[in-house]
């Protein structure tokens, strides 16, 4: 499938889940680096987005529960390219009624080229990069040339 290249703005739009259990992680994380993240604009599912707006004491805009559709609402606004960096702190040993929303809300992260964290390390690594806070030039699938060549 050919590519096409799109510049990501120095403000991200960044989205930030995490499994009940992974919330105070996440939290305390977030709060860690408040103020990288105060710069951009931040999102997050159900009960998250409630926490992180009371943690950080900034606006987040809070979407559905993850069990709910969250997920899947995420999973449709990167693929809008309305999300630009997905931060998500998934227990990998929680067996959750919602996992191949889980897994379909990874994919579409890495067909489109996001950067993702899924735990404190990556992150941090993140957040630390310079491009967090600059304009960045990515590769996404040019799925309008594809579909031409379909039809």
């Amino acid at each position: 499938m050919e590519k096409i290249t799109i510049t990501t703005g120095a403000k991200k739009r960044i989205a930030l889940v995490a499994h009940d259990n992974m919330k105070p992680e996440l939290t305390a994380w977030a709060n860690a680096h408040k103020e990288k993240l105060v710069g951009h604009d931040l999102m997050a599912t159900g009960t998250t987005g409630t926490l992180l707006q009371k943690q950080l004491g900034v606006p987040v805009s809070a979407l559905i529960s993850g069990p709910l559709g969250g997920d899947q609402q995420l999973g449709g606004l990167i693929a809008e390219g309305k999300i630009d960096v997905l931060i998500f702190f998934w227990d990998p040993f929680e067996p959750m009624p919602h996992d191949p929303d889980i897994k379909a809300l990874l994919r579409v992260a890495a067909v489109w080229n996001i950067p993702i964290a899924c735990s404190v390390s990556s992150a941090n690594f993140l957040v630390s990069s310079p491009l967090f806070d600059q304009p960045f030039e990515k590769q996404i699938p040019d799925y309008d040339s594809y579909l031409k060549a379909r039809v």
